[in-house]
């Protein structure tokens, strides 16, 4: 059996844009992704700590170093800019192999550099 388990987490990210007129997903620094072991592409859960709003959506690569967290397309209607996330993505597996995953977690200071790992 599969179960679905905390795979990396980015704490209190703060986002630095929102733009409406996209497709849709959120932007990372690509320094944030590789820290936690998030890739383009990938399913991510958002949670605005501001206002409680959860949404599921994609990610892309931002520029190294910029810091950047947007939100594009439809969500950027769940957060505005200063507002702060956590950004979840998760992975199936074995019950086994779960209980032996160590999730990769990193927080972030109010500018989006990376302060724990």
């Amino acid at each position: 059996m599969l179960i679905e388990v905390l795979k990396s987490k980015i704490g209190h990210a703060t986002i630095t844009q929102a733009e409406l007129k996209y497709e849709g997903s959120i932007t990372i620094d690509s320094d944030i992704l590789k820290a936690v072991g998030m890739i383009p592409g990938e399913k991510v859960h958002v949670l605005n700590e501001n206002t409680g709003n959860r949404l599921e959506t994609y990610v892309i690569a931002g520029e190294p170093a910029s810091g950047v967290i947007c939100l594009n397309g439809p969500a950027a209607r769940h957060g505005y800019v200063g507002d702060r996330l956590i950004i979840l993505s998760y992975g199936l597996l074995e019950v086994a192999e779960a209980r032996r995953l160590q999730p990769k977690i990193v927080y972030l200071d109010p500018k989006n550099k990376i302060k724990k790992i």
